[in-house]
């Protein structure tokens, strides 16, 4: 009776722990919800983009139920850390300091940086050309970086918490020019805030790997991986791709 006992207590264990996993299958996306078209909020206060489309359609395919978190881009990687949210998915650069404190799946776009000023302005992107003059970029990113490594003796960086607020000074003309992400620069100037302005000389980096972010060591990169090889296959990858962009960004 004893043993019949135990094997009961060790099914309902068993059951319990089934249970369990299937509530682990609920999970967090974080993200910024500043970065259009890839995140953003939209009129109705929901969080939207490429890159919050491409990770619930990751999501489908893990069959997991999941809901958006959205964190201030400076904090979004400490966000991460203290299990705030289970994984990233806002347009993040992989770097080697990002990842010595996340891992990374395989990319799942690829973008360039490129200068944006006025339409018509003496702007040449070379260093001596651009010495004097004052240049916006998001703080804590790839365009940030590279104009400090790159720029830092010949120009005055301007760096916003987002990408908003450097667009805002570019159009008010407290700076002469821009440093982002080509396909985010792409999106603002076809804006009406944007239509004023256009890209300058040719991209200064274009091997930026994007990729959605996790906790070191989490098993949950690899079902992203697997999920996302299947979106790209069945067609899904590309149906979100030609929604926000008339090219392919993968």
């Amino acid at each position: 009776m004893k043993n019949y006992k135990k094997i009961l207590l060790a099914a309902a264990a068993t059951l319990a722990f089934g249970t369990s996993a299937v509530a682990a299958d609920k999970l967090k996306i974080g993200t910024e919800g500043a970065y259009p078209p890839f995140n953003l909020i939209d009129a109705s206060g929901q969080a939207g983009g490429f890159d919050v489309e491409i990770a619930q359609a990751l999501c489908a395919k893990m069959k997991a139920e999941c809901e958006v978190v959205t964190s201030d881009w400076d904090g979004i990687i400490p966000a991460l850390n203290a299990k705030k949210f289970d994984f990233l998915a806002a347009s993040m650069s992989v770097t080697e300091e990002r990842k010595q404190a996340v891992d990374f799946t395989d990319p799942y776009y690829t973008n360039k940086l490129q200068f944006i000023a006025p339409k018509g302005s003496d702007f040449k992107t070379d260093k001596a050309s651009l010495k004097g003059k004052v240049i916006g970029a998001q703080r804590a990113t790839i365009a940030g970086t590279w104009l400090e490594d790159n720029m830092a003796d010949v120009v005055d960086i301007k760096l916003y918490d987002t990408q908003e607020n450097a667009y805002l000074d570019l159009s008010s003309g407290r700076v002469d020019g821009v440093l982002a992400d080509k396909f985010v620069n792409w999106e603002w100037l076809k804006s009406d805030a944007g239509k004023d302005f256009e890209f300058k000389g040719d991209p200064v980096f274009d091997n930026d790997k994007i990729a959605i972010a996790v906790r070191k060591g989490d098993p949950l990169r690899e079902k992203l991986n697997a999920a996302l090889k299947e979106i790209v296959a069945d067609g899904t990858y590309k149906k979100i791709n030609d929604k926000y962009f008339p090219f392919s960004i993968y």
